[in-house]
């Protein structure tokens, strides 16, 4: 009998997951039931629980005494001496009750403590389990759908997936793997209800992290993640190291991660992107590729923002249905609005801009000279300018980023706001020193600098640059290999008409 309440123990633990001493203690709850209605009480009810046996057993606490008035809590002298030898009257045996002493009725209430018990133990041990793996990426299996809601067989319970969390891309038959974010895991009088998702932008962010090690190992971080499932999701990543192209570590060699990705959303388009601190920038990549005319911040408490484009560009910006701006406002968390130049010309905005520009440098008759003189420059980098002998714009206005940052005391972020308050407010207007006809001639065309605009983010290029010092991308000049193949093919010709 012991061998075989022990084996049944084993079993339990075994198929529920529930650990012994829980299934142990359930049983002696259960016990102390069935003595209570087999006798009426249990208050002279003491349990033991025998872990190396596996057993639990259960005794009646009496006193002996001449004249047995109550056998529920008394026990006559001869009746203990045939139990214990050398027992006396006043003192207290503990004596063992047997389980089929208990009679039909007190045993059913055993088996329905245990029963009710142990599942109320196994709901806990199930959410328990999940919930502390909310946010992760889970797999399951399709059972069935009932009123637009998946169920999805995990294994030891079940999962749901409402409608709202699934894409609509996306169906399903009985049996098909799904994979999908945990959700959340809430407390239901039927049990764990275990909500999954493969709509929610969290997954997305699983899925590259699985796809992409850089962003697992937290050398790019995911900013910001947007998604209008089933049909686009933005992303915006950075890295703090300089030498790392998150949108290309994204991407991977020949698109093999992103294609893995999109695959995996099936077919939903992913547009990644550069995260930058200033919000004009983070607009400007996010909109990539509309050619943006101006960016105009209307309220920055409020952050709210105008985006100026051609009239050929403003489909594109808007998108279908308005998907794109909207999700772009989503994006860089600010209320953005889409117009063209002449509707700008002609708003409030327009001559808000032209006021604020001419305050901005006080009329005509102002004139920006000194460091001191452009707003919106903060005292400490002015000040580790001055100090290395930098008073004038001149002084600086040729410097680059890495040149800035060998000054003592100036940060990589001190630079790079500098540089970008600089281009927000200085006009470079260079003068041409015409000393001969000779050097005219020479200046007018062959040492005419050219200036293009990064197909990345829109920045000032020259030929002279490998790299755009903006966002970061590789730069290839093929206009001065068509001018010697032009240069070759004309000489050819000639050669020909001399012939």
């Amino acid at each position: 009998m012991a061998n075989e309440f022990a084996g049944a123990v084993k079993q339990l633990v075994a198929d529920k997951g529930i650990s012994e001493d829980l299934i142990l203690k359930t049983i002696e709850m259960a016990l102390v039931a069935a003595y209570k209605k087999k006798f009426g009480t249990a208050s002279n009810a003491e349990t033991v629980i025998d872990e190396e046996n596996h057993l639990v057993k259960i005794y009646s606490k009496k006193e002996i005494v001449e004249k047995v008035e109550d056998p529920v809590f008394e026990i006559s002298l001869e009746e203990a001496k045939r139990l214990v030898a050398g027992a006396e009257l006043k003192d207290e045996l503990l004596i063992e009750v047997k389980p089929e002493d208990f009679g039909r009725i007190a045993a059913q209430t055993a088996k329905q403590v245990v029963r009710q018990r142990l599942k109320e133990i196994e709901k806990d041990v199930v959410y328990n389990e999940f919930k502390q793996r909310e946010g992760e990426m889970i797999v399951g299996y399709f059972q069935r759908e009932r009123n637009g809601t998946i169920f999805v067989n995990l294994g030891k319970t079940e999962g749901i997936m409402p409608r709202s969390q699934q894409s609509p891309r996306e169906h399903y038959r009985v049996g098909d793997r799904i994979k999908a974010l945990l959700l959340e895991v809430r407390k239901d009088t039927k049990g764990p209800q275990i909500v999954l998702s493969r709509a929610h932008p969290g997954f997305v962010k699983k899925i590259f992290e699985l796809e992409v090690p850089e962003i697992a190992d937290g050398t790019i971080t995911i900013e910001n993640i947007v998604r209008d499932p089933g049909y686009r999701t933005k992303v915006a990543v950075h890295s703090p190291r300089d030498e790392i192209d998150p949108v290309g570590a994204c991407v991977g060699l020949k698109g093999v991660r992103i294609q893995a990705i999109v695959g995996e959303l099936e077919g939903e388009k992913i547009d990644i992107l550069k995260w930058d601190p200033d919000i004009k920038r983070y607009i400007s990549n996010a909109m990539n590729p509309v050619k943006i005319s101006r960016i105009f911040l209307v309220d920055e408490s409020t952050k709210e923002a105008i985006i100026v484009v051609s009239e050929s560009q403003l489909s594109i910006a808007i998108g279908r249905q308005g998907q794109n701006i909207r999700l772009v406002s989503k994006l860089v968390g600010w209320k953005l609005d889409v117009i063209t130049e002449k509707e700008f010309e002609q708003s409030e905005y327009a001559e808000y801009a032209r006021k604020a520009a001419d305050e901005l440098f006080g009329g005509e008759e102002s004139e920006v000279v000194t460091l001191r003189d452009i707003p919106g420059l903060k005292a400490e980098t002015v000040d580790i300018l001055e100090g290395a002998g930098m008073q004038e714009i001149e002084d600086v206005i040729s410097m680059k980023q890495e040149d800035l940052v060998e000054l003592e005391g100036m940060t990589k972020e001190m630079a790079q706001e500098f540089l970008h308050t600089i281009s927000e407010n200085i006009e470079i207007v260079e003068e041409e020193m015409i000393k001969s006809d000779e050097s005219v001639t020479e200046s007018s065309e062959d040492e005419e600098e050219k200036y293009y605009e990064c197909p990345n983010c829109g920045a000032r290029i020259d030929e002279s640059m490998q790299q755009c010092a903006s966002c970061g991308v590789e730069l290839v000049f093929q206009e001065e290999e068509e001018e010697g193949e032009e240069k070759e093919n004309a000489m050819e010709e000639g050669d020909e008409q001399e012939e």
